[in-house]
């Protein structure tokens, strides 16, 4: 699925590297230890498939321009704050196989280099008159903070159902890849209704990747690119768990809460709940849910001209449920 990805970068790698010089100049301050700091974010950057998602809403409503590089910017910017933020929050010293900037610089300056960045985001769009971009991205921040904020709620209880955490999924992931497609259709002069549509698509290949995220924590260690059983470990109600939860007797049902909220940092207990889990179909209920969200965005599609950038989003949607870490 790498080469996909490889692939969709080639068709739009004039747009990139437009949107990387944007990118690099927004993060650019005047205090030293800001720019040694954001030099570093700059460096160990992800796959941006947060831009390409951007880039590509932009190409099959419209023209890409200078808004298409700004909304991309602003995402970015936006999603690079959070995971700062994250990082304090979560007292992770790693980030994409790097130290993270808490680990490196200490929480009191990662915290305000997220802050800086949000506002770096906030005065682009400013700036520039991008007024809708940034209602757009406004919300995005909004609704990631309530999903979180819901996620913490109902750990401490441990009594979510299926709707919440299709809720906290929405809110909380969803709601960023949403962002990154009705951006760049508003970049490129789309309609409203475009733009709705979009944001709709966007919805259902976040949900999408969110799902994925959950089977992966429930896979057998060395088989997916990141730790298993941390969800349970934070006491996470993802999908797996839910299902698993759901289909059980009610002292089953009790055992496995006790378990998830008394013993969460117990490898073995977790190795017991995370095999519980696989037995009980819970992993193939999560896959063949991730299947419906990804069928309702590639639908929204149909609409629109065969070209090679829709081709490219259809890609970059397969790569989103597909990729192994």
């Amino acid at each position: 699925m790498a080469e996909g990805l490889t692939h969709i970068r080639k068709h739009i790698q004039a747009e990139l590297l437009a949107f990387d010089k944007v990118f690099k100049s927004a993060m650019k301050s005047n205090v030293p230890l800001l720019d040694k700091v954001t030099g570093y974010i700059v460096k160990t950057k992800g796959k941006q498939m947060r831009p390409m998602f951007v880039i590509l809403a932009a190409r099959i409503n419209g023209m890409v321009g200078e808004s298409t590089y700004r909304a991309a910017t602003l995402i970015e910017l936006l999603h690079t704050a959070t995971l700062v933020h994250d990082d304090v929050v979560d007292d992770s010293n790693e980030r994409r196989g790097f130290f993270s900037i808490n680990a490196l610089w200490k929480n009191k300056i990662a915290v305000l280099v997220g802050d800086f960045l949000l506002s770096r985001g906030m005065l682009l769009a400013l700036n520039n008159n991008d007024f809708d971009l940034l209602k757009i991205v406004a919300d995005a921040v909004k609704e990631m903070s309530e999903g979180e904020l819901l996620q913490i709620e109902k750990a401490r209880k441990l009594d979510i159902e299926e709707s919440v955490y299709f809720d906290i999924i929405r809110k909380k992931t969803a709601s960023l890849i949403a962002s990154c497609c009705a951006v760049g259709a508003a970049s490129a002069g789309a309609s409203p209704e475009k733009i709705q549509l979009m944001y709709e698509f966007g919805q259902n290949v976040g949900i999408a990747f969110q799902i994925k995220d959950d089977i992966f924590d429930y896979q057998k260690v060395g088989t997916a690119g990141k730790p298993t059983g941390i969800d349970i470990k934070e006491r996470k109600m993802t999908l797996p768990l839910i299902y698993l939860l759901n289909s059980s007797r009610w002292n089953e049902r009790r055992k496995i809460i006790h378990t998830v909220k008394n013993h969460n940092q117990d490898p073995e207990k977790v190795a017991w709940v995370m095999e519980k889990v696989r037995q009980s179909g819970g992993l193939d209920y999560a896959a063949e849910k991730m299947e419906l969200y990804r069928k309702k965005a590639l639908e929204l599609l149909d609409g629109y001209s065969d070209d090679v950038s829709l081709q490219s989003l259809r890609q970059l949607v397969e790569y989103t449920i597909s990729r192994q870490k």
